[in-house]
């Protein structure tokens, strides 16, 4: 894209997202209809209590009238939603049409979304919907005049997606070496996949970004509703005790001050635990993942998991899937079957690069990322103590920044990346000829040294290294397919990280760093919810962008 400053400003100068994502563009697309998945059953159930019906765009035809609507607003007229109702009552649980007669899932999904949005509680969203001021709201989501959901329903309907999230059977295996784990599939991710196929219908996503995608994984920590009252608060602590068989204290075998659970209080659970979320988990966060001991900050609660597409070309980011965990649990394995699933969710994405912290810089992601998505890593170097000893580099022929050493001690040059092998060729270009320092002088070594047999001069090059998937000692920990600290390394590394800080601070501006429900299914799905939002009012905002931008021009 041509052009310089901020994001908004170079997307207008973008004659193709101009004309194909205003709404003059857009207008044969009109509306933009939920993509249900061919195969999805209709919803079991034959009548409720509220009734989504998609009413027209004819408003936004209106220049001024854009200046008097919110995001979600044109979010209301220009995509119709009806198609996510089947889609709804499979998450959901539903099996049958019998039992009580339900809210139409449509009305309370964007019902949930208004109150996102807007940062209100389930009694203040309530409370908005039956102002009369907002009773076009209420027509839209489709309810009834004097007919509205309790904070009962809303709660049923976040309880219900997250105890459905994981369904019966559904895992992905990562595995590494002789090592599987299982993690479970996430049903949810079905939402954020299509409304990222509605969002490339519009035209917004770039063909570089889909066709060369830089995808970046990171975690969010979100503070659980319960307050923490043990650091050490873990699954046994949620097991009755009696004094035949004592609960096991996992604070006091740490030596803290913990609870002996010989209340009667404790029978059931300890005093200390909090039983509305009892997945929610203590960790010490330093914002570092390389040097232990820093200050940092205590967090209890859960950490959501986001996979980002970064848009280079127009300067924005869609979630493409995601997971939710306790705090205190490691990213690179859910990180893992979160890339291993992309080719189910998007069968022709391409992935050319992937961007990361160093959290991530464990095996296990490292492999996934070269060998099951064939793509670069350009994820954060991950610290070891052996990094600390600097002849132990030429013993192993490394070092810390993953730059090969000859056996003098001096690191070899990047001599490029070859795609086709997958690999990365390096060379020492006889430096110790050219009065180079060695990055790690060796005693007993006199430099330069004549001993050394690349210094002929029909060996231009000297020594060549050539690395692709690990280091000839088999360790993947430091090797990467874009030098670290290039140019192209910190514009992939950046525009990754980017991507997710900006996600993060989306969810964060709606309230939702410290969570407004109780429980792991809740706090799920709520933030499953947020992303799918996210992404729908970044749909808006852009075509929001093209079509100011259409009329001025």
């Amino acid at each position: 894209m041509k052009g310089s400053g901020p994001p908004h400003a170079q997307r207008v100068q973008d004659a193709l997202f101009v004309s194909g994502c205003s709404l003059a563009g857009l207008q044969a697309q009109l509306p933009l209809c939920w993509p249900t998945p061919p195969g999805t059953p209709p919803s079991p159930k034959k009548s409720y209590r509220s009734g989504y019906a998609y009413l027209g765009w004819v408003e936004l035809t209106d220049p001024p009238s854009w200046d008097q609507l919110s995001g979600f607003d044109v979010l209301l007229r220009l995509v119709d939603f009806s198609g996510l109702r089947p889609v709804l009552a499979q998450l959901l649980g539903w099996r049958t049409g019998r039992g009580q007669q339900p809210f139409d899932p449509v009305s309370v999904f964007l019902l949930l979304g208004w109150q996102i949005v807007n940062r209100w509680s389930r009694a203040e969203t309530l409370r908005q919907l039956q102002q009369p001021r907002h009773a076009d709201y209420a027509r839209r989501f489709g309810f009834v005049e004097g007919v509205y959901p309790s904070e009962g329903a809303l709660r049923y309907f976040l309880t219900a997606l997250g105890a459905h999230a994981t369904g019966t059977g559904e895992v992905v295996m990562v595995t590494q070496d002789q090592r599987t784990w299982a993690v479970a599939g996430q049903r949810l991710n079905q939402l954020l996949a299509q409304v990222v196929h509605l969002v490339r219908a519009a035209g917004v996503v770039s063909a570089a970004a889909w066709e060369a995608a830089l995808v970046c994984p990171d975690g969010q920590l979100h503070e659980a509703a319960s307050r923490l009252r043990c650091q050490a608060v873990g699954t046994t602590c949620y097991q009755p005790t009696t004094p035949d068989r004592p609960r096991p204290c996992p604070a006091r075998e740490k030596g803290l001050r913990g609870c002996d659970c010989a209340t009667h209080q404790c029978a059931q659970l300890c005093k200390r635990a909090t039983p509305r979320d009892p997945e929610a988990r203590f960790v010490w966060y330093t914002g570092r993942n390389q040097d232990a001991g820093e200050a940092g900050e205590a967090h209890y609660g859960y950490r959501s998991l986001p996979l980002q597409l970064a848009d280079r070309e127009r300067r924005f980011s869609l979630t493409l899937l995601s997971d939710v965990q306790p705090a205190n649990q490691h990213e690179e394995i859910p990180a893992s079957a979160l890339l291993l699933q992309l080719g189910d969710h998007y069968p022709d994405l391409r992935v050319d690069s992937v961007a990361g912290d160093a959290g991530l810089g464990w095996t296990v992601f490292l492999r996934t990322v070269y060998e099951h998505l064939q793509a670069r890593r350009v994820v954060d170097l991950r610290g070891h103590a052996c990094d600390r000893d600097e002849p132990g580099w030429v013993l192993r022929g490394y070092d810390d920044q993953g730059r090969p050493l000859c056996e003098y001690g001096y690191a070899l040059r990047a001599n490029g990346f070859d795609g086709q092998r997958r690999r990365h060729k390096w060379v020492c270009q006889q430096v110790c000829l050219q009065g180079g320092a060695p990055r790690v002088c060796l005693p007993q070594v006199c430099y330069p040294p004549p001993e050394c047999p690349y210094q002929a001069p029909e060996q231009s090059q000297g020594k060549v290294v050539n690395v692709g998937a690990c280091f000839g000692d088999g360790s993947w920990r430091l090797v990467r397919d874009v030098v670290v600290g290039s140019p192209t390394w910190k514009a992939l590394y950046h525009r990754g990280r980017n991507a997710v800080e900006g996600r993060n601070a989306t969810l964060e501006d709606w309230g939702l760093k410290r969570l407004p429900v109780y429980g792991l299914p809740r706090s799920k799905a709520l933030l499953f919810l947020a992303d799918v939002w996210g992404n729908l009012t970044t749909l808006a905002r852009l075509i929001r962008e093209a079509t100011q931008a259409s009329a001025g021009s």
